[in-house]
């Protein structure tokens, strides 16, 4: 809030003394231009500018034609305000219709539409805008802290399979309560906020971290649904320990940039697992289902680390 308040004040400071340096008549206006074309990101602050110039355009034409028939009247900017929102509405150029609309109301003020005054309010524009968008040139992607928070997610998630391991061969294993995923889904969001942050500061588009975070979100989901299997689990079947070995090994080499072991390791023991003697006791049968589901789960996690590797190159 206080760098933006900083950008504000400077941005409107320095426009209204440029403007007076020229000796622009309404040189206060190039403060509230530059003022209104602060945006959050570097891209809104652009396409903002981008729009209002559009529209500034269009309303120097609009009221021209408005003022030639009606005169520089109340009569002559009325029909021009009604032509105009028309025309901005249908543009979606919201943000230019006030502050147009201002310097345009200026010609009213003075009772006069030449060169001369065309041109004055043609430099209030481009000196806010201006000023508007310099003070926005800084921002840029935050890398570090996204990295960070990468990292943060990775060894989480790394975790998370390592418990479920330990769980499935250890049904008193202390804490498993699902907690985890609270805070790993908290950092998960912070990081898609920094994503859209760092989308919106960039002008060349590079939607790279956004796309890792909708991939690592269905992992998550997946990693959810298997936390829920291992946790309905009340005995250790006789295929427990090979899959808990196998997500052993999962969760030493996550991430996983190319699965092809793991996956042909997976359908050797998913053979396997079929190929077992069928469980003797109900709770048996149903722990030995909840595994069964687990395994589906458990691909179903592999093949998304696989589409994911295959994004990435």
């Amino acid at each position: 809030m206080i760098v933006n308040s900083i950008k504000m004040i400077f941005s409107e400071v320095f426009s209204i003394l440029v403007a007076q340096v020229l000796h622009l008549d309404f040189a206060i206006s190039a403060g509230i231009v530059a003022i209104l074309t602060i945006q959050p990101s570097k891209r809104e602050t652009f396409s903002t500018a981008i729009a209002r110039f559009y529209g500034f355009v269009i309303a120097i034409v609009i009221s021209f034609i408005c003022f030639k028939i009606f005169g520089i009247t109340t009569l002559g900017f009325f029909v021009y305000l009604t032509i105009y929102v028309f025309i901005c509405q249908k543009f979606r150029w919201y943000s230019a219709i006030a502050m147009n609309s201002v310097l345009i109301s200026h010609f009213l003020s003075i009772g006069v539409m030449n060169f001369h005054t065309i041109l004055n309010e043609s430099l209030i524009f481009l000196i806010g805008v201006l000023f508007g968008i310099l003070v926005n040139l800084h921002l840029h992607k935050n890398t570090q802290e996204m990295n960070r928070l990468k990292n943060l997610l990775t060894k989480q998630i790394q975790n998370i399979i390592k418990r479920m391991s330990q769980r499935i061969i250890d049904q008193n294993l202390q804490n498993y309560d699902g907690k985890c995923f609270i805070q790993l889904n908290k950092d998960f969001y912070l990081a898609k906020e920094i994503a859209d942050v760092n989308y919106k500061n960039q002008l060349k588009k590079d939607d790279s971290e956004i796309k890792y975070l909708e991939n690592l979100g269905n992992q998550i989901g997946i990693l959810y649904e298997m936390y829920k299997r291992v946790k309905n689990i009340k005995t250790q079947p006789s295929t427990a320990k090979i899959i808990s070995d196998f997500l052993q090994k999962v969760s030493e080499e996550y991430p996983i940039k190319n699965n092809e072991l793991l996956l042909k390791e997976f359908n050797s023991l998913w053979k396997e697992m079929k190929n077992r003697p069928l469980p003797q006791t109900r709770q048996e049968f149903e722990d030995r289902a909840e595994l069964f589901t687990l395994l589906e789960l458990i691909e179903e996690f592999l093949c998304d680390l696989r589409l994911k590797a295959e994004d990435d190159k």
